[in-house]
């Protein structure tokens, strides 16, 4: 089978050639249909995610595909079964395996690519807004990077739990697919100072930023009292420091949040939200934005426009 293995974190990835893989007792084995990539991707590439598996390995975080074998161990699962998984590696692949308690099954009405699309980004932001920040309705909802993989669902989710969103990105076309998931305010990152505009609409009570940075900064100056602070990742590279004392004098909470970290604490809280959201997609109430969708032998070209910011929503793999 064909593979996108990351052999050395000082050089780009290749297209390999590497045996079928057969699966453990506890694992089934996927023909993998499409493989969603991840700002995290790029961080396993160069050494630097919290959870980047030893040299070398395959690349490729969540994944969609058929069940192709079941290993002497697994239960509920059978050859032919619908299904997308987490992994954390070794997607960007044609096979691939996988313990089985990982796999969901996929609604009827949800297609490969939606399918890989959809547990990361949707997750993560329906824990941290849910689970997390307790979103309410009618308090309004900062989303940084929001039209990026994760901050598209944040708007959205967002909207569906009955917040006032504030999107912020850079650039007109950005701003117009944070519209269209349901944005009410919209900030240009490019050409508008973001603290001063989200003080004018009455500041944040949420805010949603996997961006870090001179961002992070702005909408922590633009927090309301008692508001709530999510930092969901450093696009920038710029992890900010917090500072305390202002913390203590608006009673601002700071919370972080690491979907894939519940997974070894309290699986519970992924699998009830990914329930939650799967509910809703078949009610045709989320909609996955997939702005590319590339064979494997583009999977480097698919990471470069995340490296870029060129993408909007997610970059799909389709091996």
């Amino acid at each position: 089978m064909r593979a996108f293995q990351v052999r050395n974190h000082d050089q780009v990835p290749q297209i390999v050639d590497l045996p079928v893989p057969e699966p453990r007792g506890d694992q089934i084995r996927l023909k993998i249909e499409a493989c969603g990539l991840n700002f995290a991707d790029l961080l396993m590439q160069k050494g630097t995610y919290q959870d980047t598996p030893e040299l070398p390995f395959v690349a490729g975080m969540e994944v969609a595909g058929t069940v192709d074998a079941v290993g002497s161990e697994t239960h509920g699962l059978k050859i032919g079964d619908r299904v997308a998984v987490f992994g954390g590696q070794g997607g960007l692949a044609e096979y691939g395996c996988f313990v089985s308690n990982r796999a969901v099954a996929l609604p009827d009405s949800m297609s490969f690519k939606d399918a890989a699309a959809f547990q990361i980004a949707y997750g993560t932001s329906h824990v941290a807004l849910d689970y997390k920040a307790r979103l309410q309705p009618g308090e309004t909802l900062l989303v940084l990077g929001a039209a990026g993989g994760v901050g598209l669902t944040a708007v959205e989710i967002g909207k569906l739990m009955g917040a006032k969103v504030i999107a912020c990105a850079r650039g007109a076309e950005k701003l117009a697919i944070a519209k269209q998931a349901g944005a009410d305010h919209l900030i240009d990152a490019k050409t508008e100072d973001i603290r001063e505009v989200v003080k004018s609409l009455g500041g944040a009570d949420v805010v949603y930023d996997p961006v870090g940075g001179d961002q992070w900064k702005a909408a922590f100056r633009s927090a309301n009292p008692d508001a709530r602070l999510l930092p969901i990742g450093f696009a920038s590279g710029d992890v900010p420091k917090i500072p305390a004392n202002h913390m203590l004098v608006k009673n601002l909470t700071v919370i972080g949040v690491y979907w894939g970290g519940y997974l070894q604490f309290k699986p519970s809280v992924v699998t009830e939200s990914l329930s939650e959201l799967f509910s809703w997609y078949d009610a045709g109430k989320l909609k996955p934005h997939v702005s590319h969708s590339l064979p494997l032998d583009q999977a480097a070209e698919g990471m470069e426009l995340l490296r870029a910011r060129k993408s909007t929503g997610k970059v799909v793999i389709t091996p």
